[in-house]
């Protein structure tokens, strides 16, 4: 039996469904990953020192030096192993901002980078330290594999990161679990699924009608709906939150709702400028399972819910209309998502094709949205302050070519529109409506 040097059995951290539902997705087109994109503000320590900060403490998160193996047979799901060869130092890297050196240029650089596949012979993360920003700004795109964390687990790895927070002192690689213990582990996790097996019933019913599989009318046609590539860009907005907060406030409603009503405006701006419209638009919430998460609770545990989001009128009336839908949705159909519950039948699924099939001609939804509420203070980075966040992820979009991320941080909302090079030249067009939404419900554009 293997233990570690401390005479203790090695204990059998496995990837949990959602995990391998991520794993699963991200095999063909786009990877499932998500980055992190911080603006620095000008300091004395150079890019060299950042790098070495960067290495220095995300490799001292034990989740980033582990690696997701399989298991011999009857050994249950995959289990994350420590890996000896493991060299912070060599996911760390510099680049120059492309011209002209502004935000524009490092979303572009990042969309790639995010876009790229990370090694699959080292643990899934990789962060770059960007040069060359206008005014002597310095950016970091820190990418990590979806399989790793959902959007609140990175905030716990951006925790871990930023100045002032807690020195962690790597602790030697464990061995991995022997097989016995991966047996009998197996047995009781079968065991437990068996004793849980009304409440997964219960859970699966709930997860279908979050899904809107159950009651929503589909989607109706239009071109935010059409097969995507392997190639996306991003632009981002960034509005007062308190400003935001108060408006939504006033209508009975949360930030999150006064999100989705711009989004949804903005959205069909962008149709109306095409000749095209569609009342309401079926947009895909993310909702988190947990409040926060640590860096030894990393992984995935999140429910897409999806809402009908009503485009005509103006931005005040449709979102004292929308308020309380996405709370009424989320109270009545919480747990895990449909992808986790079903597991290995989602699994073979996504390895055969068939749910890659699906999402490239599916009508439940014309847009996904995640917000994740971050940091509400002020951060520092190898002694320079943090000026902007900016989220992004990408995976597996099937055929739909318009995605947010949201994300707030020290006062300020900024919110990622993500699309498909190829099926939105007009992204600009997308952007001003979503400018000129946040206006109109009282939250102009923040201070760069």
């Amino acid at each position: 039996m293997a233990r570690e040097r401390t005479g203790r059995r090695v204990p059998v951290d496995r990837a949990g469904p959602a995990d391998l539902a991520m794993r699963s997705l991200g095999r063909r087109g786009l990877p499932m990953q998500l980055a992190a994109v911080l603006v620095l503000a000008p300091a004395e320590r150079g890019p060299e020192e950042v790098a070495r900060v960067l290495a220095g403490r995300l490799g001292g998160v034990r989740r980033l030096r582990q690696r997701l193996e399989r298991t011999p047979p009857g050994g249950g799901r995959p289990v994350w192993v420590d890996d000896a060869r493991a060299d912070p130092a060599r996911h760390v890297r510099q680049l120059p901002c492309p011209p002209p050196g502004d935000e524009q240029a490092l979303l572009d650089l990042a969309a790639a980078l995010v876009s790229e596949p990370l090694p699959a012979d080292r643990p899934g993360w990789a962060a770059t330290v960007v040069t060359g920003l206008a005014a002597g700004r310095t950016g970091v795109v820190v990418v990590l594999s979806h399989v790793l964390v959902d959007g609140i687990g990175g905030l716990a790895l951006l925790a871990a990161v930023v100045d002032g927070a807690p020195a962690a002192v790597p602790e030697p690689p464990r061995p991995r679990p022997a097989y016995p213990v991966l047996a009998s582990d197996a047995l009781r996790s079968r065991a437990r699924a068996l004793r849980r097996l009304p409440a997964g019933v219960r859970e699966l019913r709930d997860a279908t009608r979050a899904a809107g599989r159950a009651r929503t009318p589909p989607a109706g046609p239009c071109s935010l709906l059409a097969p995507t590539g392997t190639t996306s860009r991003a632009a981002a907005v960034a509005v007062d939150l308190g400003r935001l907060h108060a408006a939504a406030h006033r209508a009975g409603g949360t930030v999150n709702d006064a999100l989705l009503v711009a989004v949804a405006g903005a959205l069909g701006a962008l149709l109306a400028a095409r000749g095209e419209a569609v009342d309401p638009l079926l947009v895909t919430v993310v909702v988190t399972a947990r409040r926060t998460a640590g860096t030894d609770r990393l992984g995935n545990a999140t429910t897409p819910l999806v809402v009908a989001v009503p485009v005509a009128g103006s931005p005040a009336d449709r979102l004292a209309r929308f308020a309380g839908t996405v709370r009424a949705a989320r109270d009545s159909a919480a747990g895990p998502s449909l992808p986790a519950l079903l597991g290995p039948v989602f699994r073979l699924l996504a390895a055969a094709g068939a749910y890659r099939w699906y999402l490239r001609r599916q009508r439940r939804f014309h847009t996904l949205v995640s917000n994740v509420p971050g940091p509400d203070r002020p951060l520092a980075l190898a002694g320079h302050a943090v000026e902007r966040v900016v989220p992004l992820a990408v995976g597996e979009a099937g055929n739909v070519t318009v995605a947010f991320d949201a994300l707030s941080y020290a006062g300020t909302l900024t919110v990622t529109a993500i699309v498909d090079a190829d099926r939105v030249p007009d992204l600009p067009v997308l952007v001003a409506a979503l400018d000129a939404q946040f206006a109109a419900l009282g939250a102009p554009a923040a201070a760069p």
